[in-house]
């Protein structure tokens, strides 16, 4: 039976923005970042929105079972369980895995020599319940697994229905909590937009505000994380994700 990938990155993808997108990155605050309206091609965007799992896919863990302070956001934890997906949604997480993308991110980062995830570790697709919330923290960026160093974050947006009562935004803070640290940017989850910025123990971000579109609309990503086979000098590296305690939520009691 022949099979269909209607998912695959043209080999000069994005190469009419990119010196922009790099220029921007560069000198974003408060932390290095871009923010890509129109990412993907029309079709591509609306590919990933179509075949995207449900709330009720055997893809996710149990959020109930996990974190105050990630309070109903979804996720498969890693490749795992990927099997379950439709083969089509797996072969455009793998694209985004690519040699083309990776040279995308390069231009974009200024860091060379990035390896994907194959595992997917923490990444691959996310999805917020109403009144989800994502506490605000850096992340880990040693992977352990693989003995490799996180450079890099990628989320695209996947919520064709977004309006400011609904919340959600992704915050980016300049410092730690206890350090004084506040919401600088914060950036609305609008459809078909990517958001890259650099990974490291500054890169504090999260959706402390509760998404509060009607169900059944959920916030739903695409989360995608970059390394590279060696630390970059002047940056700290964990195995930790540090939440801050800006807000959490009591889990349900089973």
């Amino acid at each position: 039976m022949t099979q269909s990938y209607p998912f695959t990155l043209d080999a000069n993808f994005s190469n009419d923005r990119i010196a922009d997108l790099h220029s921007e990155f560069i000198s974003a605050k408060p932390f290095q970042h871009v923010a890509i309206d129109n990412f993907l091609s029309p079709e591509h965007a609306q590919f990933l929105s179509d075949t995207f799992p449900k709330p009720d896919h055997p893809i996710w863990l149990d959020w109930k079972k996990r974190s105050p302070s990630y309070y109903g956001k979804l996720g498969p934890g890693n490749s795992s369980k990927f099997h379950l997906l439709e083969p089509e949604f797996k072969f455009a997480l793998y694209e985004l895995n690519s040699s083309v993308f990776l040279q995308f991110l390069e231009t974009v980062s200024g860091i060379d020599k990035l390896l994907p995830d194959p595992h997917y570790q923490g990444g691959g697709i996310h999805q917020i319940l109403h009144g989800g919330i994502l506490d605000i923290h850096t992340d880990f960026n040693t992977h352990t697994r693989l003995d490799i160093f996180r450079q890099l974050n990628v989320i695209i947006y996947l919520n064709e229905q977004w309006e400011p009562a609904y919340g959600g935004e992704l915050e980016l803070w300049d410092a730690a909590l206890a350090d004084g640290g506040k919401c600088v940017k914060s950036i609305p989850p609008l459809f078909n937009r990517a958001v890259i910025f650099k990974t490291d123990k500054t890169s504090f971000h999260g959706h402390p505000q509760e998404w509060l579109a009607p169900p059944p609309i959920t916030r739903r990503s695409i989360a995608l994380y970059y390394y590279t086979a060696r630390k970059l000098d002047g940056f700290e590296y964990t195995t930790l994700t540090d939440f801050q305690g800006v807000r959490s939520k009591e889990l349900p009691k089973s």
